[in-house]
């Protein structure tokens, strides 16, 4: 009819309403959770001096994103559940789409720089010092942050050319880019080659950097003599090394693949698990799995 849809309809997760209020409360209490924990990561980092190391800023990065990326999902998600604000404009959408795209990117190279700070630590312990400085830190982080959204702009734009002339209704709780592949009455090859491709050099290639960074950290840490000395060196990327290994299963599922309008119900659930749930373990990890950020927090405790 030559028309063009100026906004959508989100469907969220359709059931009755207890239902839904139930995940809007699991929501809430895991929005809840995830700020306070994040923050108090770098409130802790911040205040403790015997934390301010190249790894714990790049820790207080990651907690910062965390903050954000879920920030980007589930207020709105809340609305959507709640029947309150189950319309978004399409330039609204675009905009969800696009920080939360550059958001994961940043986070799949932050990660990827965690994981060679961890080499560097274990690989050459004496010149870690001279070799991470905080110049080099920083850039690092900086790097991180403008390549993540630098990598997403393109598919973006991208998107925003689409044309959509109906239906209107998105089968999620927020714009990703597979439902607007679904929904578009144009062509759409173009979004999902580019796609696919910075899905590649974001995901994959970050992923190869890590995994090669673990490679060269197992095969020092096997030449360690003592099995204290080994333990200790794991336990040094251990916390990373689980959040690693969340992160990357998640993401390549969604991202990684030649077409992506297919299983909007399974990317739904996976999408669940990438923006609400691995947030919130993140802290939790890194607490409970690291000795030096247990007793930062309970020097800061005891001062209390």
């Amino acid at each position: 009819n030559g028309t063009s849809v100026e906004e959508f309809i989100l469907l969220g997760f359709p059931g009755s309403w207890q239902s839904r209020v139930s995940l809007v409360v699991v929501f809430a209490l895991m929005y809840s959770l995830t700020v306070i924990g994040n923050a108090s990561i770098i409130a802790l980092v911040w205040r403790s001096s015997n934390l301010h190391t190249p790894m714990y800023f790049f820790l207080c990065n990651l907690s910062f994103l965390e903050i954000w990326y879920t920030t980007g999902v589930v207020p709105k998600a809340i609305g959507v559940m709640l029947g309150t604000s189950q319309t978004i404009s399409f330039s609204v959408c675009i905009l969800q789409l696009f920080f939360l795209l550059s958001l994961g990117s940043t986070e799949c190279f932050l990660l990827s720089v965690m994981a060679y700070d961890r080499y560097l630590a274990i690989c050459y312990p004496l010149r870690y010092s001279s070799l991470m400085n905080s110049v080099l830190s920083v850039r690092l982080a900086l790097s991180s942050w403008l390549g993540g959204f630098l990598a997403i702009s393109l598919l973006a734009f991208l998107t925003s050319r689409l044309t959509f002339c109906g239906p209107d209704v998105i089968n999620h709780f927020l714009c990703d880019i597979d439902s607007c592949l679904a929904l578009s009455c144009s062509d759409t090859w173009s979004v999902e080659l580019a796609t696919f491709l910075v899905s590649i050099i974001v995901v994959v290639a970050s992923c190869v950097v890590t995994l090669v960074s673990y490679m060269y950290i197992i095969s020092s840490i096997l030449r360690i003599q003592s099995v204290h000395g080994r333990k200790k060196a794991f336990s040094t990327c251990s916390a990373h090394l689980s959040v690693v290994t969340i992160w990357y299963g998640s993401t390549m599922f969604l991202y990684v693949k030649p077409s992506a309008q297919n299983s909007l119900d399974l990317n739904k659930i996976v999408n669940t698990f990438n923006t609400v749930v691995t947030p919130l373990l993140n802290p939790f990890i890194y607490t409970l799995r690291n000795k030096e950020v247990k007793l930062a927090l309970g020097r800061t405790f005891q001062k209390k």
